[in-house]
Formats: C-alpha cells, sequence, structure tokens
C-alpha cells in the first residue's frame, strides 16, 4: 500500500503561480512513474504531468511550458510548479504513482484560479 498526501492548492488569480507537492508514504525510488492529474466539474479526469522512475516527463497539451514536474527521491516528494494560470486550470489535482501493478492516488487538492 502506498499513501499519498498533496498539498499546496488554494486560490491565486490568473496569471500566478502555485507549487502543489506530494509526499509518499514510502521510498519513491522503484516507482514506475508519479504524477499529476486533474478533474474539473463535470469533465473527465486528465493529465497533467508525470514522471518517470528515469527522470522522464510527459505533460498534457494545455500545459506545455507553463507547468513543470520534478521529483525528490531523498524526500519522496513530487511538486509541480505550475506557472501562468488560468481560469481554465481551476479543478481538483491529484498525486498518483505507478507502482508495478498498481496505481495509487491522493485524496485530491482544490486548485481556483479567478479572472
Amino acid at each position: 500500500q502506498v499513501q499519498l498526501v498533496e498539498s499546496g492548492g488554494g486560490l491565486v488569480q490568473a496569471g500566478g503561480s502555485l507549487i502543489l507537492s506530494c509526499t509518499a508514504s514510502r521510498n519513491i525510488f522503484s516507482f514506475n512513474d508519479m504524477g499529476w492529474f486533474r478533474q474539473a466539474p463535470g469533465k473527465v479526469r486528465e493529465l497533467v504531468a508525470i514522471i518517470t522512475s528515469g527522470g522522464n516527463t510527459n505533460y498534457g497539451d494545455s500545459v506545455k511550458g507553463r507547468f513543470t514536474i520534478s521529483r525528490d527521491n531523498a524526500k519522496n516528494t513530487v511538486y509541480l510548479r505550475m506557472n501562468s494560470l488560468k481560469p481554465d486550470d481551476t479543478a481538483v489535482y491529484y498525486c498518483s504513482a505507478l507502482v508495478p501493478l498498481s496505481r495509487y492516488w491522493g485524496q485530491g487538492t482544490q486548485v481556483t484560479v479567478s479572472s
């Protein structure tokens, strides 16, 4: 079992920045990947950003060039730096980890971008 705890969400004005953090309950070195997904009201959950154990990254098209994902294995933590935020970025952001054979999810953190 893996527990994921997110932090850093909140209310920000358009054009602003936020940093989300996700800390795992155990060593993330062996995780296949960790990352972030988001879900806005009435919409399906979508990929925001993923980082693999080898450090490769993948971003959703709508956040490329604005968001940056990184990981600190020593702290069992993944970060999502979000710049140039837009009202369309408003959603619940979920941390996720792919451990062999299972994908785990955090409880989610709300990000609200006001215009």
